[in-house]
């Protein structure tokens, strides 16, 4: 076992420290790293504010986690000391269950290992990103290619795979109209994603204010959904609509824009349950779903989609010299107060 310095929350709404927490000893099969950039998810604040419940205490947040390899295991044939790497969501799964198998480890029937805020297979608690290292089983660490910004590539693990893998398996691409609703965190990325894949984009959002980013990255139209006339005017206009907002929504609404055997996909978590009217999807054959990350193969298929076509996260870094940057970071996430995501330098924690 190694300490590694971490930015640590005591119990739900304490303000984070910077303390020592342990690190096991590097296994056969284990990759060690020094963190340089994590990102921060919005799920880090609820989990921390004790919102999502099943919360473990003392935590250390962070599942979108960039670093380089500083000690491998003696069976480690995927990297080696010196490399650029990442960690995503989970840490690990059973690898033998159908899920798994597949290489869809993020739905593993067992239940996947969560990077923080979870229990090992082993029953050891799991701490996160807000750290200066980890150690990660191989088959959980990405490689990250040569020439990428590294702080703008961290929130890709989480946020970049989160609205990737939906776009590639409702077939986003060349001659499909992609409507993406909300342009946060989430949402810029779906953009670029989409925009990239060679879908035509279309942004709703609350009110205009973000139409000169939505075009900046790619989107042809931006749309208020405050506004009736936009349901009128885009009915049965698009393919796929991607909610990447936590809000509530106007579901019929949003059936009503999609085209026969379309899909409203759901990867933003709102609060209260949502409600439609089934004829909503009776009378065009559309489609409730959701998504989250992928599996591992997924993951790095899409680090190496955004390496090659220059898609990175749009942060603001932050400096964890004094760790009330950070609290004051994750009030402004929840005032959805930034543009467009926060990235820790973790060489200051």
């Amino acid at each position: 076992m190694t300490l590694s310095r971490a930015l640590v929350i005591s119990q739900a709404n304490a303000p984070m420290i910077k303390a020592e927490i342990p690190r096991r000893s590097v296994g056969v099969k284990d990759v060690r790293l020094a963190i340089a950039y994590s990102g921060i998810c919005h799920s880090d604040v609820h989990q921390a504010r004790s919102e999502w419940g099943n919360d473990i205490f003392p935590m250390v947040p962070g599942h979108e986690i960039v670093g380089h390899v500083i000690e491998v295991g003696s069976e480690v044939t995927k990297f080696k000391a010196g490399d650029t790497v990442g960690v995503g969501v989970f840490v690990d799964s059973c690898r033998e269950c159908d899920a798994c198998k597949a290489n869809l480890e993020s739905y593993c029937e067992r239940g996947p290992v969560g990077s923080y805020n979870g229990y090992g297979y082993d029953g050891e608690v799991q701490y996160g990103g807000y750290s200066q290292e980890i150690v990660t089983d191989e088959h959980f660490v990405l490689k990250i290619s040569d020439g990428v910004n590294l702080a703008e590539t961290a929130p890709l693990l989480c946020a970049g795979i989160t609205v990737y893998s939906p776009l590639r398996h409702w077939n986003a691409g060349p001659g499909k109209k992609v409507a993406i609703l909300g342009m946060g965190g989430l949402g810029h990325l779906a953009v670029k994603f989409a925009v990239a894949m060679g879908a035509e984009v279309t942004v709703l959002g609350h009110s205009l204010a973000k139409k000169n980013d939505a075009v900046a990255f790619g989107a042809i139209d931006y749309r208020p959904t405050a506004d009736p006339q936009t349901f009128k005017d885009l009915a049965k206009k698009f393919d796929f609509i991607l909610n990447t907002t936590s809000a509530d929504i106007p579901v019929d609404g949003l059936l009503s824009m999609i085209k026969l055997d379309g899909s409203l996909v759901f990867v933003g978590l709102p609060v209260e349950s949502q409600t439609f009217n089934v004829f909503s999807v009776t009378g065009q054959r559309r489609s409730i779903s959701g998504s989250q990350v992928g599996g591992q193969v997924e993951v790095q298929e899409m680090l190496d989609f955004a390496a090659a076509h220059g898609i990175g996260a749009s942060i603001e870094l932050l400096d964890a010299t004094e760790p009330s940057n950070i609290d004051a970071a994750w009030n402004r996430v929840v005032d959805a107060d930034v543009r467009y995501r926060f990235v820790i330098d973790a060489k200051t924690i």
